[in-house]
């Protein structure tokens, strides 16, 4: 059954692009309208210590257009849609069949320069956030950073000022006042969420602040079935950078985090060098440290990867971890696609 779920990736890719019509990773555009629908979807493998882990972990429906100064994105995603863990005493099979709303939003240009977005969106945060979907990041698994510091996505307003004055210069404003869409969904459940971010490109030079605060609304393990929960007030701030060259790319993100009882991630970092053999072989390294007091860990570990794309909107990739906690060292390899 693993293998036949492995499969319906490729096999759907195939039928796509053999549309002559049709461009891989573009969507199909409704009748003469602006709207077009597409999706992405993929399959990964882990290797832990004595675990193997094989699961159909996304499969997205994405709508999306635009119409003079409006724009719109629907996104609604299966997460985790077929897992299956083995060890040598036992196997477990999940399924996960929950259809889950991962973007939802509508954008206004109200002029050249200032832009406004309303309804659920990545928060934009550093670089890697605002790359969700599996096929367009560089490995498989994210940086820790990505999940511990922020929220990733924010169900409200987002407000954007964009110069070209010698550079890119963009500024966002972050607004929720709100409980979130589909808040399950999310790595924190929050109502409140303010951010300012400020970025400064040049010459394939970038340069990114952010710093915001949240509020998060925890139920208790113990007193869940009562209702009871108990409120944190969490502060973030952010910094990074990226350089890009025509085959190489440069990209670090270094972060903290604070909250009103101390229970919070102390730091999170990472550093990423990219280099493109061709427009189809590129090899990763990246080297990451962290300190969640929450889960009570701390770990510095590297990640080397290579990435196959014989087309853009199609990638298979594989990667070891070699982490400073034992039994943590770790193989992951997935196939994604676009379409």
């Amino acid at each position: 059954m693993k293998k036949l779920y492995l499969l319906v990736p490729l096999l759907f890719s195939l039928h796509l692009y053999a549309q002559s019509d049709y461009e891989l990773g573009e969507g199909l555009q409704v009748d003469d309208l602006p709207v077009y629908i597409g999706g992405y979807i993929s399959s990964q493998y882990a290797h832990q210590d004595k675990t193997d882990r094989y699961s159909v972990d996304d499969l997205a429906i994405m709508s999306y257009g635009s119409y003079e100064k409006f724009s719109y994105m629907a996104e609604f995603e299966f997460k985790d849609l077929y897992t299956e863990i083995d060890d040598r005493n036992s196997s477990v099979v999940r399924h996960d069949q929950k259809l889950y709303a991962e973007r939802l939003y509508i954008d206004y240009e109200i002029d050249d320069e200032y832009s406004l977005r309303v309804g659920k969106y990545n928060s934009p945060i550093g670089f890697w956030n605002l790359l969700p979907i599996n096929v367009l990041r560089e490995t498989t698994s994210s940086p820790v950073l990505t999940t511990i510091i922020y929220p990733k996505f924010t169900t409200g307003a987002d407000l954007s000022y964009t110069s070209f004055n010698k550079g890119e210069l963009k500024i966002d404003l972050i607004l929720q006042n709100n409980n979130a869409l589909d808040d399950n969904y999310n790595n924190y459940k929050v109502d409140k969420h303010y951010g300012l971010g400020i970025s400064y490109e040049k010459d394939g030079y970038t340069l990114k602040f952010n710093g915001g605060y949240f509020h998060q609304s925890v139920f208790s393990n113990n007193n869940e079935r009562s209702g009871y929960n108990y409120n944190k007030d969490l502060g973030y701030a952010l910094i990074s950078g990226k350089y890009e060259a025509e085959q190489f790319e440069l990209l670090a993100e270094a972060a903290t985090q604070r909250s009103n009882n101390n229970d919070s991630a102390a730091y999170a970092s990472y550093l990423q060098g990219t280099y493109h053999f061709t427009g189809c072989h590129s090899t990763v390294l990246r080297v990451e440290s962290f300190q969640d007091p929450t889960n009570h860990t701390s770990d510095s570990f590297a990640v080397v990867g290579y990435t196959f794309r014989p087309l853009y909107p199609i990638a298979l990739k594989v990667e070891y971890q070699f982490h400073s906690l034992a039994g943590q060292d770790q193989f992951l390899a997935s196939f994604s696609v676009m379409f």
